[in-house]
């Protein structure tokens, strides 16, 4: 007697195995897009705290990110955290011009920025614009940290 696999029941669980890695990749992906996410929204309320913290010693927001000894921080992506201070007008309130805006193009902070670009990499002032919805921002001067999509 031959003990042997045949070309149809090999062929069978190659198609099982292939189902199975279509079904586990995508769960896998998800996965870790979401562990990233979860990541960069905890770095970004440690470092606003430090911001803050910097704030009410200082009586003025830091410069850059190296004002507060983190200018070397990367997001989970690998790029680094973005960060814009408000300037203030003579009439004591922000200037917008380069600050993150809702869909209402109204800024979603008075103090400062603080952002990830995401998983793509780009990103824009607009939350509206395609660039900008996989950003994981600080939004509501702090009271949000999560993804534009979800904001």
């Amino acid at each position: 007697m031959d003990r042997g696999f045949t070309l149809i029941e090999l062929m069978i669980v190659i198609a099982i195995l292939a189902t199975l890695a279509g079904i586990a990749v995508p769960v896998f992906v998800s996965y870790v897009d979401r562990a990233r996410v979860s990541r960069a929204r905890i770095e970004i309320k440690n470092i606003s705290q430090e911001i803050q913290a910097f704030f009410v010693e200082n009586q003025r927001y830091p410069d850059t990110l190296a004002d507060i000894g983190l200018s070397g921080i990367k997001d989970p992506y690998g790029n680094p955290y973005q960060y814009l201070p408000a300037t203030f007008g003579k009439n004591g309130k922000p200037v917008v011009a380069n600050m993150r805006k809702d869909r209402n193009l109204v800024p979603v902070n008075t103090d400062f920025d603080l952002y990830s670009m995401g998983k793509d990499g780009k990103s824009v002032a607009p939350f509206t614009a395609k660039a900008s919805l996989d950003d994981i921002v600080r939004a509501n001067n702090g009271q949000y940290i999560g993804l534009v999509s979800g904001y």
